[in-house]
């Protein structure tokens, strides 16, 4: 009887593990696409940058900035933009 109820609470055990690790899995698919795409945006802004240097056209190339441009796309190009010119 014993051993029986050993083996149920190991199951249980890995069950409740299982449990967790499927429920933090979404929030680091989140936190992972987030940091990609601030990646890409700080790409971006680095070309936007290399382009419009022999222009007079930059972009501050920060940690904000690469982020919106990596979560809003080009809407967030063109949103740094007109900020650019009304600040």
């Amino acid at each position: 009887m014993e051993r029986g109820l050993i083996v149920l609470a190991w199951i249980v055990g890995v069950l409740i593990i299982l449990a967790f690790g499927k429920a933090l899995l979404l929030p680091m698919k989140v936190i992972g696409r987030l940091a990609l795409n601030g990646i890409l945006g700080g790409v971006v802004l680095l070309i936007i940058n290399l382009i419009g240097s022999p222009l007079g056209f930059t972009l501050s190339l920060n940690a904000i900035s690469a982020l919106v441009v990596g979560v809003l796309g080009l809407p967030g190009i063109i949103l740094l933009v007109i900020l650019k010119y009304l600040l």
